[in-house]
């Protein structure tokens, strides 16, 4: 690889480091050429960029980023073989190493890069594999705070008069 090569994938990674939120440091080797073209063929299908990636060219690309995004935490993982997996969901690439390594061993967890999180080591796996998504999230939020809009209305619509209602409410409240 020219340096000019190098450079140019420094700065591809550097763009995807301050992209990406969430991020995956995943060793898949050993793996046949037929095994990680179908991880590539689920990563692609749920969203999910694989790249392989020289160590010392993703350290570069996340030094030259700022300090505060915690990336120092990682370069101890950037040994041996690496892939990233690059996502817009957080538990999606778990989920997707979860699901592979039922027929095969790897790809093994080195290290998730979540929001400034980062968890280190492959024990890591079934908690990743459960986080919620942003949107989920939202729904439960936007849910429990419709449940007193919703209890309200009813009472309105039940025939409950105004005064009815505030009396009720004043005995919840009291109790």
């Amino acid at each position: 690889m020219t340096r000019t090569e190098k450079e140019k994938a420094v700065k591809v990674l550097k763009k995807q480091f301050k992209k990406n939120a969430f991020f995956y440091l995943t060793d898949s080797s050993e793996l046949t050429v037929a095994e990680v073209n179908d991880l590539r063929r689920q990563c692609f299908e749920k969203g999910v960029e694989l790249k392989v990636v020289k160590n010392t060219l993703a350290i570069k690309a996340m030094q030259s980023l700022a300090v505060d995004r915690g990336f120092d935490k990682l370069y101890d993982a950037l040994k041996g073989p690496t892939a990233i997996m690059f996502t817009e969901s957080a538990s999606v690439p778990a989920k997707i190493i979860k699901e592979f390594r039922k027929e095969h061993d790897k790809p093994v967890l080195k290290a998730a890069y979540i929001d400034t999180d980062v968890f280190i080591g492959d024990q890591y796996i079934d908690e990743l594999s459960s986080l919620k998504s942003k949107e989920e999230v939202l729904g439960e939020i936007i849910s429990l705070l419709e449940s007193p809009v919703k209890s309200v209305m009813s009472a309105l619509d039940g025939g409950s008069t105004l005064g009815g209602l505030l009396t009720a409410l004043e005995e919840r409240a009291e109790a």
